[in-house]
C-alpha cells in the first residue's frame, strides 16, 4: 500500500466514524463546546465541511490540469458556511465531506502516484500523499474535537496515527512557539507506542524532529503515538492525558504544552 493509499484509507475511516455520529446529534449537541474550546460542535463541522469543499476544488483542478481557485473562492466558501445555521452546518458537512471522499476513492493508482496538487500556500505543487495528508491531519484532529465533547477519553484513530506520525509535511517549525525557552536549546528523546518509534525533538529557535536520537538528551518523553500527535496540536490537556505518559528531565509536559499551544 502506498502512502497515498494509506492516507485515503484513513480518510475513509474518519468519514465513516462521523457519518455515523453526526446524524444523531440534537440541536443541543451541535451547540456543545468542542475540544477546540472557541468553537461549538457545529463550528468544527463547518470548518471541516468548508475545508472539504476547498480541498475538492484544488484536487479537481489538479485532475483537470487547470488553475486552482484563488482566495476569492475560499472567502466565498467560508462566508457561506459561516452564515449557516448549526443544523445546516452538520448536514452540509456530511454532504461536502462525502463528495471529497468519493473523489479520492475514484483515483486509480496511476493518478495517486502522478498527481501534483497546488495548495496555494506551499512553494510548489505537492504530491497527493502530502496534499491528502494535510486533509487527514485536519480531519483527525477535528474529529477528535467533536468526539471528545462526549467522551473525555477519546483518542485519535489508529490508522490515522500510523499515517501521520512521520508523514509529510514537517510542520514543527510552524507550530512550535519557543519564546518560553528564553534562548535555551534542548534535545528531547521521544519514544512512542502504537506504533513504536524513537526520535529526537530539538527545541531551538525553530523546532524540528529527526531520527538523530541523542546519547545524552536533556529529557525524555514516552507516550502513545496518538497522545504525541495531540500534544503537538495543543490537545493534551491534563485531564485528557493518558496515565502511560512519562516525562523526565527538561521534557516537562507543562513546558511542552507551552511550546505547542495548538492551532
Amino acid at each position: 500500500m502506498s502512502d497515498a493509499d494509506a492516507i485515503i484509507a484513513a480518510l475513509n475511516t474518519a468519514n465513516d466514524t462521523l457519518a455515523e455520529l453526526v446524524p444523531g446529534f440534537t440541536d443541543e449537541d451541535l451547540a456543545r463546546t468542542s475540544g477546540a474550546a472557541e468553537w461549538d460542535i457545529s463550528q468544527v463541522l463547518s470548518h471541516m465541511g468548508s475545508g472539504a469543499e476547498i480541498t475538492r476544488a484544488s484536487l479537481e483542478a489538479a485532475i483537470s490540469g487547470t488553475a486552482r481557485p484563488g482566495s476569492d473562492f475560499n472567502n466565498s466558501v467560508w462566508d457561506r458556511w459561516n452564515a449557516m445555521s448549526r443544523r445546516e452546518r452538520a448536514d452540509g458537512y456530511l454532504k461536502s465531506n462525502r463528495a471529497l471522499i468519493e473523489l479520492y476513492n475514484s483515483l486509480d493508482s496511476a493518478a495517486r502516484g502522478s498527481l501534483r496538487v497546488d495548495l496555494g500556500f506551499m512553494p510548489a505543487p505537492v504530491d497527493l500523499a502530502t496534499a491528502a495528508g494535510l486533509r487527514l491531519r485536519e480531519v483527525t484532529l477535528h474529529s477528535w474535537d467533536v468526539r471528545v465533547a462526549f467522551d473525555d477519553k477519546a483518542t485519535l484513530a489508529n490508522d490515522a496515527v500510523a499515517a501521520l506520525l512521520h508523514g509529510k509535511p514537517d510542520m514543527y517549525a510552524w507550530i512550535g512557539k519557543t519564546d518560553v525557552l528564553s534562548g535555551r536549546e534542548l534535545d528531547i528523546t521521544v519514544t512512542t507506542t502504537e506504533p513504536a518509534s524513537a526520535f529526537a525533538l530539538h527545541l531551538q529557535s525553530l523546532v524540528s524532529v529527526d531520527f538523530d536520537v541523542p546519547d545524552h538528551p536533556d529529557g525524555t518523553l514516552t507516550l502513545p503515538a496518538e497522545a504525541w500527535l495531540r500534544l503537538v496540536a495543543g490537545r493534551l490537556a491534563p485531564k485528557r492525558t493518558p496515565a502511560t505518559v512519562t516525562a523526565t528531565g527538561a521534557a516537562t509536559l507543562d513546558l511542552l504544552r507551552q511550546i505547542f499551544p495548538g492551532y
